[in-house]
């Protein structure tokens, strides 16, 4: 097989090269007493020195040292220090090969290492052809080889050969992969599948591409383009057993080949690579879909909501000019009446100069219609959408493999109505909660009845799939709830999970806490000790934090940005990739070799940071046309390879020297950034009256103390914050390494504080209404009288023991990353009936929460804390504020991809002036050490690294020459 090229030069080096660094020389090259033993047997210094130099080596790396390799000073030391020679001891050598290669054969008698051939070559080769599919990269199955070749004590062969065998192994894998899918096919399902390339939709495009052109929509429109493709997948015969066995990521890695080829491409390609993905295609795209169609019923029903809302604000204002003429008119006609009273008048005279008995009788129903109107409810206009629903409610149902539990069986009969069309006299209400509001509006709405009862089994059902009450029998954003949950045993074996297993322990042990911290607040407030507040009348008052800046750190920082040099963004990019190699994360979409074309890859990245789109940076660029830059982005760029890339990045710059004097990257905030978007589009862009009345999308972003933007994500500008906390914590490696997390006022709900606090994270959001916020106490009658007005409720223990088990389990789901924590949080959120978990998570929430409001109003540290890194959360939305320079600054993508990727791109290219601006900062404080000035931590603490006047960020784009 033909050679691949699957390792970038800063890998091969990392696997490879000998360990420099004092932990891995620590580890690997410190020589035991029965080393030293036989390294004395030796007689000549170089040669001791040889013979330890070559054990180290088939120790770490695990092979040969080559003829005339350089030996790194830092190894030369630290292996002298333990044979008590000199470092130039080792120069003479193997002067002759002959001793190299005696020492070799020692070695292998002493130790038991073999070389890569014969019986053991050939049993490596079978083990890594398997161990090839279940591999997630080029690296990871080098990776394996290498670490299976030293658990074996078999020396590794050749770079360029275990280059070679991996690559062969990897190109046999994918073959054996293809050709087990399409042997599963039948020659009918070939025969669709291969129509999908030949076919063409309304003489356009093929039925392929128009097949994966879909988006979650806003109406019913789009709802109906939805379920034609899902209608049109579910006609192509085929079994979900066609992938069984095939590793996901591979069926991921065969999707996003479908979604990156163009029709032309994929028929050139060999039949079975080109069967495969189309069938792992239809079968992604059939669930994707029918997600998308679930989501966007979601999206009209909230729509139609706020449509009803507005509806119902409206007439409000319309009525306002009638209700004041109307007041002014009874209250002229009592003012008449009662002037007759007193003066023993009849009343009749006094009616009919007010106003007049036949206009009294229009006042009466007039006053009535506009008590009705003040009083009505959105509920009593969300009939007006019912024309909505009715384009494709029935299909929807009919489309759609709901399963449903048991609690909801009322709710699928309704729905099963809508879904055959039947006409029938009574419709039944089972569904609808005693309480529901409803059943009194169903009851009122005689003439359109049939109508509000089709919109409340419509809205019942967004709410029941919101809540995993019902579900999509494969689905990765509907699927079964209780299948998702690991076992309790799986909980138990979670290293995260801090609290204890017994439940009575946790309860005993936040008891103790609760009381102690009760009377410490309580003897605060008796004797006016509160820090910056007080408590008065069982109120709770809190100044605002002053600022806490010295006049000096202004200065300090004016004069270390002017020690910096200009620099444009073209060559910034070229250092930070020569120090981090962020650029080694980008590999090809298909065979996973890295991308050679380092500055057309650098292009694309620049375009995304930038929001010019690559048209614009085609114009701009010295280097590269479009056609160019779209085959990069197309097959190198996806949302993994910008992870990668940022977590190298946020890794590199967290060991720069400057970053420590920030912290130690074991804190972090998190905040939301509105983006405006365009209207159109097929990616359903959601407008938040608190950004006015322009659609746009949020881009929640976790920093680190050290100025990091280590996850981003993004959110509809509609959502709660909240449940996206966890997400950016657990789903990367340097969120699980924070320990205190800050937040604000929007990331708060009870459910955070309870998994946040299961999980061993210290959760300190920045509550805006605090002192309005009640405590829970396990015992209210034991509470000092000075804290009884604070007291909201009491806990409820038992619903806390009895869940004790599933409040493990969830928080261990959402640990071990079998769904983002945020899917599980807003279902819990969501649920109608408040299902014991969901209500024992907030009790929970609820112990934490109390916990953490008396340590707040006591520790004006904690607020501090909070408030420096709740700033350096918000100071860099400022900088990508600058930093997002084309379409004036507005998101047009039309996809939720593309939109995705331009946040992403925006967020590394942040990280990548953070890296930047630290390492020169760095020596712009060693410049200012040099000359004697102040540089203390305490000054340079106040220092960031998100200044960008230095930095040439317009302009055109040029690089050097290839």
């Amino acid at each position: 097989m033909a050679h691949r090229t699957i390792l970038t030069e800063r890998q091969r080096a990392t696997l490879f090269g000998l360990p420099t660094d004092e932990a891995s020389l620590l580890r690997h090259y410190t020589l035991a007493d029965d080393d030293l033993e036989y390294i004395q047997t030796r007689r000549r210094a170089h040669n001791r020195f040889g013979f330890a130099l070559q054990l180290c080596a088939l120790r770490f790396p695990g092979r040969l040292l080559t003829p005339g390799e350089v030996i790194p000073e830092e190894i030369s030391q630290f292996l002298a220090a333990q044979l008590n020679l000199k470092p130039y001891d080792l120069m003479e050598y193997a002067a002759r090969e002959e001793t190299r290669h005696e020492h070799l054969a020692a070695l292998r008698s002493i130790y038991g290492y073999k070389m890569f051939s014969g019986r053991a070559a050939r049993e490596l080769k079978v083990w890594l052809a398997g161990e090839a599919e279940v591999a997630h990269s080029n690296e990871d199955l080098v990776k394996r080889f290498i670490k299976v070749c030293r658990h074996t004590q078999i020396i590794l062969p050749s770079m360029t050969t275990v280059e070679r065998l991996c690559a062969d192994a990897l190109v046999a894998a994918e073959r054996r992969i293809e050709t087990r899918i399409v042997e599963r096919l039948t020659n009918v399902m070939k025969e669709q599948l291969d129509a999908l390339l030949t076919e063409n939709v309304e003489g356009r495009v093929s039925r392929f591409i128009w097949l994966r052109q879909f988006e979650v929509g806003k109406n019913s429109a789009d709802i109906n383009r939805l379920l034609d493709r899902l209608e049109f997948l579910q006609g192509v015969e085929l079994p979900l057993d066609v992938v069984s066995s095939v590793p996901p990521h591979q069926i991921t890695r065969l999707r996003r080949q479908g979604e990156r080829y163009f029709t032309d491409g994929l028929r050139d390609i060999s039949s079975d690579r080109r069967l495969a993905i189309l069938a792992v295609c239809v079968l992604e795209w059939r669930a994707a879909i029918a997600d998308a169609v679930v989501e966007t019923h979601d999206r009209i029903v909230g729509k139609t909501w706020r449509d009803a809302a507005r509806v119902c604000d409206s007439q409000i204002k319309d009525a306002k000019a009638s209700l004041r003429e109307t007041m002014r008119s009874f209250e002229e006609l009592g003012a008449a009446l009662l002037e007759a009273k007193e003066e023993n008048a009849p009343l009749d005279p006094a009616v009919a100069t007010a106003c007049g008995w036949h206009n009294l009788k229009g006042l009466v129903a007039m006053a009535a219609q506009l008590n009705k109107t003040i009083s009505a409810e959105p509920l009593a206009y969300v009939i007006h959408g019912y024309h909505r629903f009715r384009r494709y409610a029935p299909r929807m149902l009919r489309a759609l493999d709901i399963k449903a539990a048991s609690v909801v069986e009322p709710l699928m009969a309704a729905a099963s109505i809508i879904q055959e069309n039947r006409v029938i006299e009574e419709r039944p209400i089972t569904f609808l909660r005693r309480s529901s509001k409803w059943l009194r509006h169903l009851k009122t709405a005689a003439p359109d009845t049939h109508r509000l009862w089709e919109v409340a089994v419509m809205s019942h059902l967004r709410d029941a799939f919101r809540s995993g009450d019902i579900w999509l029998a494969h689905s990765r954003r509907y699927g079964d709830l209780k299948q998702a949950l690991v076992s309790i045993e799986s909980a138990k074996a979670s290293s995260r999970l801090t609290v204890p297993f017994d439940p009575e322990e946790w309860l005993n042990d936040r008891k103790i806490r609760m009381a102690d911290g009760l009377k410490r607040l309580a003897i605060a407030a008796k004797t006016g000790a509160i820090p910056g507040g007080n408590i008065e009348n069982g109120i709770l008052k809190l100044d605002r934090l002053s600022a806490d800046v010295p006049t000096e750190a202004d200065e300090l920082v004016l004069d270390l940005y002017r020690r910096l040099p200009d620099v444009r963004i073209t060559d910034m990019l070229l250092e930070v990739d020569k120090a981090t190699g962020f650029t080694d994360a980008f590999t090809h979409l298909r065979t996973g070799a890295p991308c050679k074309d380092r500055i057309g890859l650098l292009n694309v990245l620049l375009a995304e940071g930038l929001n010019l789109g690559l048209s614009k940076m085609a114009e701009a660029t010295n280097t590269h046309d479009y056609f160019q830059l779209s085959r990069l982005s197309r097959w190198h760029i996806e949302s993994d390879a910008i992870n990668r890339a940022l977590a190298m990045v946020i890794k590199a710059q967290s060991a720069l020297p400057m970053a420590r004097y920030w912290g130690a990257g074991t804190t972090a905030s998190s905040d939301g950034q509105f983006f405006p978007t365009t209207r159109q589009g097929e990616a359903m862009n959601l407008i938040n009256a608190k950004y006015g009345n322009e659609p746009g999308l949020k881009a929640y972003t976790h920093v680190s103390n050290q100025f990091g933007p280590f996850a981003t994500q993004n959110i509809p500008a509609t959502v709660s914050e909240a449940p996206f906390i966890l997400d950016g914590l657990l789903m990367n490696e340097t969120g699980r390494n924070i320990k205190e997390q800050y937040a604000d006022t929007g990331g708060f709900t009870d459910h955070v504080f309870a998994v946040t606090s299961l999980l061993g994270y210290r959760f300190i959001p920045r509550i805006r209404d605090l002192p309005s916020k009640r405590l829970y106490v396990f015992d209210p009658t034991g509470v000092p009288k000075e804290l009884k007005g604070l007291i909201g409720g009491k806990v409820r223990e038992g619903t806390i023991e009895v869940n004790w088990p599933d409040i493990l389990r969830s928080a261990a789901t959402m640990e071990a990353g079998v769904m983002p924590p945020s899917k599980l949080l807003r279902k819990f959120a969501a649920h109608p009936r408040q299902h014991d978990l969901a209500i024992a998570l907030r009790e929970v929430g609820r112990v934490e929460r109390t916990l953490f409001i008396i340590e707040w109003v006591l520790d004006t540290s904690m607020q501090r804390r909070a408030q420096i890194g709740l700033n350096k959360g918000e100071s860099h939305h400022a900088l990508k504020n600058a930093l997002r320079i084309g379409r004036q600054g507005e998101i047009r993508d039309r996809t939720t991809e593309g939109q995705h990727y331009r946040m992403a791109g925006l967020n590394l290219l942040a990280a990548i002036i953070i890296y930047w601006n630290t390492d020169q900062l760095g020596k712009a404080v060693a410049q200012r050490k040099r000359r004697g000035l102040d540089c203390s931590p305490e000054l340079l603490a106040h220092i960031s690294p998100l200044g960008w006047a230095h930095i040439l960020i317009t302009g055109e784009y040029r690089w050097p020459k290839r």
